[in-house]
């Protein structure tokens, strides 16, 4: 039974998706020790630099990685339909397990540059996840596949759980001696290496009519965010996903900062908070929108949730000390988890049954490009005015997203609402 569950290529891709997110959530309580708090003993920057400039240096080096996922996660996918899932999806985990060591070593040298250098290969590499999709596509039937991308979800939400905590505890010397900021991504190292080595020995090639010949789409992901512009009945919801996901992007980049900043939180307390926060979004996608989606429609949720996350966040404001952010958390955290279950559902139930993988591919360009933009601005708002207001500016770009939401939004009618045409043009039912 045991082997027979390890050697299910479902397995494995959880296993890939969960590591993903393990690495993504150990950056969290250490990157911003190492740019904006000149009090950590892992602080990096050089005499002479300013604590505005390690938050503009924050934000370039948070936005690197999505930025060179949004470019290659379309082309690993392509490539995959030629060399095969398993090819595609070792040698993309490789790239993710030297990124994290040529990462540490950036951190162990002091030298900002290598640390760029890291998270831009990983970003490259890291768009794996298309690779994972396409895999469970391969292997499971359309009745079955809502539930196995369920199954990614979980692994997904279980790593963002455990990887704060990791990041926090591993680069704690208190925890043990000679843990330092550059020990979370050894053991992410380690990890992805046995992500790699379970790819090769447990993941059975799952596509079976592989493409003779390919033409590699460089631009594939500019070209989606045209085209989700072009689509007017779906230029709504994909609206609401880019203004939804830069407020989570300004919010996660800096939270850290604002925790060091007014409660003077250690990278292990840092940890310990968005791991619980991640416990909270976990909850809600795995119970509570099960109990809310036989009442409600995705349209009428996202009607509450997307403005109650925007209040949510500026709750943040208001405790006076720590524990009181563990008061505020489920109220960012139930609707966050809300609206990560039903954008996506909406926009797939609103695209009609003939395009689903490829509106799903240019919500996934929108996500990643909606990741890019805001660590950038949030990085010189910080800089110029307080690290503090790219929280408040968070809470007003989710409120932007239900504006839009409440304003534009119009229920689909298969026959009646624009679809994509073969070309890429834009047709009518």
């Amino acid at each position: 039974m045991i082997k027979k569950l390890v050697n299910h290529p479902l397995a494995v891709i959880f296993f890939t998706v969960f590591v993903d997110l393990l690495g993504f959530g150990i950056l969290i309580p250490v990157i911003p020790q190492l740019l904006a708090n000149p009090h950590s003993q892992y602080f990096l920057l050089p005499n002479g630099w300013s604590v505005a400039q390690g938050y503009i240096l924050l934000g370039f080096l948070t936005a690197i990685f999505p930025f060179m996922q949004f470019l290659a996660t379309p082309i690993l996918g392509q490539l995959s339909d030629r060399y095969g899932r398993k090819k595609l999806l070792a040698i993309s985990l490789f790239g993710t397990c030297l990124s994290y060591i040529i990462f540490a070593y950036g951190i162990i040298t002091k030298n900002i540059l290598v640390l760029f250098l890291a998270r831009g290969f990983d970003g490259i590499t890291g768009g794996n996840i298309a690779v994972a999709q396409a895999a469970i596509a391969d292997v499971t039937t359309p009745q079955t596949r809502a539930k196995n991308f369920g199954l990614v979800g979980a692994a997904f939400g279980l790593g963002f759980i455990i990887g704060p905590y990791l990041g926090g505890k591993l680069s704690d010397p208190a925890v043990v001696s000679w843990f330092n900021a550059a020990t979370p991504f050894w053991f992410a190292a380690i990890i992805s290496f046995l992500n790699v080595l379970s790819v090769i020995f447990f993941f059975p090639e799952t596509l079976k009519h592989r493409v003779a010949e390919i033409h590699i789409k460089w631009t594939q992901s500019v070209k989606n965010i045209i085209r989700a512009f072009n689509a007017k009945h779906l230029r709504p919801l994909f609206v609401t996903t880019f203004l939804f996901q830069a407020g989570l992007g300004f919010f996660i980049t800096f939270f850290s900062v604002f925790l060091i900043h007014k409660f003077g939180f250690s990278q292990g307390n840092i940890g310990d908070f968005f791991s619980y926060a991640g416990l909270w979004i976990v909850i809600t996608q795995l119970l509570i929108t099960r109990k809310v989606s036989v009442r409600f429609s995705e349209a009428q949720v996202l009607r509450v949730s997307l403005i109650a996350m925007s209040m949510g966040v500026l709750l943040f404001f208001f405790p006076k000390v720590w524990w009181q952010l563990l008061i505020v958390v489920p109220f960012f955290g139930i609707p966050n988890g809300l609206n990560q279950a039903n954008i996506p559902g909406l926009i797939s139930r609103s695209a009609g049954v003939t395009i689903q993988g490829e509106v799903l591919g240019i919500n996934s360009s929108l996500q990643a490009l909606a990741q890019t933009i805001p660590p950038v601005i949030a990085g010189y708002i910080a800089a110029n005015l307080n690290p503090e207001d790219p929280i408040l500016v968070s809470s007003i770009v989710i409120f932007f997203a239900w504006l839009t939401f409440m304003l534009f939004y119009k229920p689909y009618i298969a026959g009646k609402n624009e679809i994509f045409g073969k070309g890429g043009e834009v047709i009518y039912g």
